[in-house]
């Protein structure tokens, strides 16, 4: 029993403790500098020693911003605001715990123009909601997997979001050791020149080597870079495409199911995409 239950904690337990190193935030944030100029940059993830703090109140004058503010979660209700404008830091313990779902996180988010952190992996989905319902512009991390979940792919397929130039490979953790991931990336939806980009096609199509699905109406692609230039028809591709998706050059339909609701399969077999 006991050791049942230590393992019924483990999976429960959510490790949300991963931070950004600053040469991954500044690598990103490079791409955007044209959006921040007189903007009001929030990082409701973060204290004054993280990344995303320490980029913007390095390069506060260079991007033109208007105001920096930050906040963050403390379980013993310990957390502190911390503004910047120019000159000295403006700190005011919060009321609260410095959740980003607490009113008083929310009534800074009212005030903000982008918003620019790493949120928690386990509320990502949370999380992204409440910035499509302030209609916030945003720069974040997050996990490949949420591609698929249920509440993201509709803003992908609808270009309310998209995918950013780089993934993040390694985090710090608490201990200072290092964490590798190999399925971190950046979601945004301020313009940028690479979702404008098309890819570059050179194979031509034919039914022996693009086979198409039992159940959906649309040609089989395992690679990116095989996608053929002369079929005008319904592709399916897998998960790496919106990393270089244009909306000017193709249209998202769906996401991995046919038209009888189950996965795509080819002569019986499941293939995702």
């Amino acid at each position: 029993m006991a050791k049942n239950s230590s393992l019924t904690v483990a999976r429960k337990e959510k490790n949300d403790e991963f931070y950004t190193m600053y040469c991954d935030v500044e690598k990103e944030l490079q791409h955007y500098k044209r959006h921040f100029k007189d903007k009001i940059v929030y990082c409701n993830c973060d204290t004054t020693n993280s990344a995303f703090w320490k980029y913007f109140y390095n390069n506060f004058e260079s991007l033109g911003l208007k105001r920096l503010i930050s906040t963050y979660y403390s379980p013993d209700f310990n957390a502190y605001k911390t503004e910047y404008c120019g000159g000295e830091e403006r700190r005011e313990k919060l009321k609260w715990n410095g959740d980003f779902r607490s009113q008083e996180c929310q009534d800074l988010m009212k005030e903000c123009d982008i918003v620019c952190t790493n949120p928690p992996f386990s509320l990502f989905r949370e999380y992204v909601a409440q910035l499509m319902d302030y209609n916030k512009k945003f720069i974040i991390i997050g996990n490949m997997n949420a591609i698929t979940y249920k509440e993201i792919f509709p803003l992908l397929k609808e270009n309310a979001i998209w995918l950013g130039y780089n993934g993040v490979k390694q985090f710090v953790q608490p201990n200072g050791s290092i964490k590798s991931f190999g399925n971190i990336l950046w979601f945004t939806n301020l313009d940028i020149n690479k979702r404008h980009e098309e890819i570059t096609l050179t194979q031509k199509y034919n039914p022996n080597d693009y086979p198409k699905y039992d159940n959906y109406d649309a040609i089989n692609v395992n690679k990116v870079s095989e996608i053929p230039i002369n079929y005008d028809g319904v592709i399916g591709v897998p998960i790496t495409f919106l990393n270089k998706y244009c909306p000017e050059q193709f249209e998202i339909i769906k996401f991995r199911k046919g038209n009888d609701g189950n996965d795509l399969s080819i002569n019986g077999k499941y293939t995702y995409f």
